[in-house]
């Protein structure tokens, strides 16, 4: 599936994506400023988190429970330097929950991203209009 959109359409793509997938663990792929967070954000907001919902740059993940008392995890693995740290803050048990897992800069962990998973790869045209891509 490709989409193309303006940031005024966020909330529209998100609902596509959300009832297109055939995973609950995606993989967002794109270049720093693309709007990877910024489509994370909406994508929580579809599934019910009324939180504020932050990149988690800093801290790897960070989580998130919809009005329906549903986990919703968000990765950033953009600081990462090796595989091994995310095995050590117990990304496999992660996996284990059934929820929504969201993984920014995913590349960093290429060889322990779940097979299960969908790839959500951006394409900037300009300052308002992105592609996406799901796969």
């Amino acid at each position: 599936m490709k989409l193309t959109y303006a940031l005024s359409q966020l909330e529209d793509v998100a609902q596509q994506i959300i009832s297109h997938s055939k995973s609950n663990i995606l993989l967002f792929y794109g270049e720093m400023g693309d709007g990877k967070t910024t489509l994370i954000k909406a994508l929580c907001t579809v599934l019910g988190v009324e939180a504020e919902v932050t990149s988690p740059t800093y801290t790897l993940v960070n989580e998130y429970i919809t009005q329906q008392n549903e986990k919703v995890y968000h990765f950033d693995f953009y600081r990462i330097e090796r595989e091994e740290e995310v095995l050590d803050i117990g990304f496999e048990q992660y996996l284990e929950q059934g929820a929504w897992i969201f993984i920014e800069w995913p590349q960093k962990i290429i060889n322990i991203i779940p097979e299960i998973s969908q790839k959500v790869i951006f394409h900037r045209l300009n300052e308002n209009e992105r592609i996406v891509e799901i796969s």
